[in-house]
């Protein structure tokens, strides 16, 4: 690989590592996503003592779940921590429910895995792809429970992102999202 070249894997260019990207600063009341729990909203950043250490952390808070989940500042970037995507890269995630359903003949319980590493991933794009292998139009066999969880667990966090960035709630962002479904 040359210089100034992107790094490819499986013929496609591969973004640089969460590591690599540019720090992000987070202020209170900014939505972000957190890859294994979806969309929070940063409550405020506070200096706190912890076990003797002084540490920076950010406070989110997930309305839907109740939980409030403290990251320190240093390790935010690490943990997988981001703002809401842009409408472009939302866009880009949109472009992919459009596409067909790619699924592997592998067993149903590898796929599961995959699926679910990349709903945990946070990635809009990754999430999009596991809504479009899941997803069943009328006329098509029912899944099973397993994978309507899964589907469910992509969605919602689909939409949750969406409706953050739509400034409106999960419901109408889902109900979007079902209907660019329909139309694809």
């Amino acid at each position: 690989m040359r210089p100034g070249q992107p790094h490819m894997q499986n013929g496609r260019p591969v973004p640089p590592s969460r590591a690599a990207a540019k720090e992000e600063i987070f202020v209170e009341g900014d939505f972000v996503v957190y890859p294994t729990h979806g969309v929070g909203k940063v409550e405020k950043i506070a200096v706190e003592d912890i076990a003797g250490h002084r540490l920076d952390l950010i406070h989110i808070t997930f309305e839907e779940n109740r939980m409030t989940l403290r990251v320190p500042v240093a390790k935010a970037r690490t943990a997988g921590l981001r703002k809401l995507a842009t409408r472009k890269m939302f866009d880009e995630a949109l472009a992919v429910l459009k596409g067909r359903a790619r699924i592997k003949r592998t067993m149903w319980s590898r796929r599961a895995q995959e699926y679910e590493a990349k709903i945990n991933s946070g990635d809009p794009i990754a999430i999009a792809e596991v809504v479009r292998d899941l997803h069943r139009n009328s006329g098509q066999p029912d899944q099973s429970f397993s994978e309507r969880q899964i589907y469910e667990a992509a969605m919602d966090r689909l939409a949750a992102e969406l409706g953050a960035l739509d400034e409106t709630d999960k419901m109408t962002a889902t109900i979007k999202l079902i209907n660019f479904l329909k139309a694809a």
